[in-house]
């Protein structure tokens, strides 16, 4: 692993040094974040622009958003960056022509917290990083791992395509849920991941606690969920402690805990719950290491099967598998990469040897 780091170039320098113009690949408040990099860095960009169903005479900081052809015919050989998060088969197949084509790059802005995931912030937590490397249970988890480390560092997508897994995969090698599971979702959203979880058990189940601090997330959750038997809702927040906390609501599934919220919400501690959970779920955009902390008695006792994002802040990829196993070392660590661009569901697995 340091090998792997120590030879990768830091993506934004990469960037300042093509020599090539630099054309933003989409808009919005991803294209605002990344700007914010270039001026940090003395970055000047050229020109932006989109895939031909969203160009629609948009305009982007004053400057007119192109379809790939007026791009290529405006700038020739540029550099494009990706600017937005991508899942879809359709436009990671556009992605890849593109990167065929061009230089290619997708910085990673943490979702929360701050910094950036830099070849020398992976260097002062190389131990670290080499400690997870050494826990990880399969050699899928441990190229998974190293390619996004990669990727996180150089903004390469090639090394997120030759490690996408199918979620399925997990469920059915890894987890293996049986039909009596007590589920706890945390960051449940919608319901989105309690139908996925419904899929792999047929339908069955003991009990589904499921937990959504944003209120109208969790309306779509409750409609979702309306019809189920032995599931219990709660509109809090999740942290090491039941407290009260600010929260910052965004459209979508990224509200989260913030010290800069305008809301005020209560959140609940995993421990306070006193249910013995058999699988637990954790998304809960930056706040999986205070949810950790407050599930730590639950996961020691009933040792739960664990799904854990670890994407959201820089330090997660590292520090919540060392949690993990520093709760209980019977657990077998797995490490996968979802189909997304740029390395979003990035994710952990836990389950007791």
């Amino acid at each position: 692993m340091r090998e792997a780091i120590l030879t990768q170039e830091n993506c934004f320098d990469a960037i300042k040094k093509s020599g090539k113009p630099i054309v933003l690949f989409g808009m919005g408040n991803g294209a605002d974040m990344i700007i914010d990099v270039f001026e940090k860095y003395s970055i000047k960009w050229d020109g932006v622009f989109a895939s031909d169903k969203f160009v629609r005479g948009h305009c982007f900081r004053s400057k007119k958003v192109l379809t790939l052809s007026q791009a290529e015919e405006t700038f020739g050989d540029f550099v494009a960056v990706m600017t937005f998060a991508v899942h879809d088969d359709e436009t990671i197949e556009f992605v890849k022509r593109i990167s065929e084509k061009h230089q290619f790059f997708s910085p990673t802005v943490p979702v929360a917290g701050d910094g950036l995931f830099t070849r020398e912030f992976a260097q002062e937590n190389v131990g670290k990083i080499e400690q997870v490397y050494s826990l990880l249970a399969d050699e899928k988890s441990k190229k998974a791992f190293e390619n996004v480390i990669k990727f996180k560092i150089s903004g390469n997508v090639e090394y997120l395509f030759d490690v996408y897994s199918p979620q399925q995969e997990i469920f059915d090698n890894v987890l293996k849920l049986s039909d009596s599971e007590t589920i706890l979702d945390l960051g449940a959203y919608d319901g989105d991941t309690l139908k996925m979880f419904l899929e792999n058990t047929g339908g069955k189940y003991k009990k589904i606690v499921a937990i959504e601090p944003d209120e109208k997330n969790f309306r779509k959750l409750a409609k979702a969920t309306e019809n189920m038997e032995n599931v219990e809702l709660i509109n809090k927040g999740v942290w090491s402690e039941s407290t009260v906390l600010h929260f910052q609501k965004t459209a979508g599934r990224q509200s989260k805990i913030s010290s800069s919220g305008a809301q005020q919400i209560e959140a609940v501690s995993v421990d306070s719950l006193g249910e013995d959970f058999s699988f637990i779920k954790m998304d809960v955009e930056g706040s999986e290491k205070n949810a950790l902390l407050g599930a730590e008695k639950t996961i020691k006792k009933c040792l739960p099967k664990l799904y854990v994002c670890a994407y959201h802040r820089n330090e997660d990829i590292f520090e919540l598998p060392l949690l993990i196993n520093s709760f209980d070392d019977k657990y077998k660590l797995y490490f996968r990469q979802h189909k997304y661009i740029p390395a979003w569901e990035s994710n952990f697995y836990a389950v007791a040897k």
